[in-house]
């Protein structure tokens, strides 16, 4: 066999070593399970957490959670979502351990206190708990009432904006012999129809054509609602029987 020239051989080895460096690096390399100031962009495709995993964005400089959702405490699973200060503003969790109760879904302010939740049980809200209309005096001759044959406010009220649309629904009279009309006012502006006294107002519309010029929560804008009446002979009476927000 002829003798290869010394510097091939020394190439040779080199690569050897070489090849035995990389092989030791691909498998004792460590689980990439770890971003540190990068991101993750999935397109087309699926990220996968399986086996009791956790998907979790952690605060800079810090070890406290942003975002977490996977493997709980004792064998839950769950998501939270927290501010950028640490708070607490949205869990999917039950909170006492257990694994096998539903769980409710929670949104917290800065306290962090539960404000919004779903009732787990039973369906619709748990909080907050919204306010009722409470019964109205079923005897008309002492519902808010005018003899005026002018358009006279009767009843208002002040209510923070929260929803685009309302329902409104009235209960209307006229003492005997008598005629009138009943109508609304909402900020000062005519809303829905004008009825006859003794004929029901249920009436639901927007609020506005333009929401945002009643809804700036920044300010705590407040919505007037007047119910006027006129009286063309006798007496009209009036009173609300069902008043509620809606979405668009």
């Amino acid at each position: 066999m002829p003798q290869l020239p010394e510097d091939i051989i020394d190439r040779l080895t080199q690569m050897e070593r070489r090849i035995q460096q990389l092989s030791t690096a691909v498998n004792s390399r460590p689980a990439l399970n770890t971003i540190t100031g990068g991101e993750v962009e999935i397109k087309d495709g699926t990220l996968k957490v399986t086996d009791g995993g956790t998907l979790l964005v952690q605060r800079p400089t810090s070890t406290d959670p942003m975002f977490r959702v996977g493997s709980w405490k004792n064998a839950e699973y769950g998501l939270e979502i927290h501010r950028q200060t640490g708070s607490l503003a949205m869990s999917l969790f039950n909170g006492d351990g257990t694994a096998t109760s539903l769980q409710p879904l929670r949104i917290y302010d800065n306290g962090p206190r539960e404000i919004i939740s779903d009732d787990v049980n039973n369906g619709g809200l748990a909080r907050p708990w919204l306010a009722m209309l409470p019964p109205q005096d079923a005897v008309q001759t002492r519902w808010p009432q005018t003899a005026l044959t002018s358009w006279t406010t009767i009843a208002m009220s002040l209510n923070p904006v929260f929803q685009p649309k309302m329902r409104l629904r009235l209960l209307t009279g006229v003492s005997s012999g008598g005629a009138g009309q009943v109508r609304v006012l909402v900020n000062s502006v005519q809303w829905g129809p004008t009825v006859t006294a003794g004929a029901e107002f249920d009436y639901t519309d927007l609020l506005s054509s333009d929401f945002n010029t009643v809804f700036t929560p920044s300010t705590a804008t407040l919505l007037k609602v007047e119910i006027q009446a006129i009286a063309t002979t006798g007496t009209v009476y009036a009173t609300p029987v069902l008043m509620y927000g809606r979405q668009t």
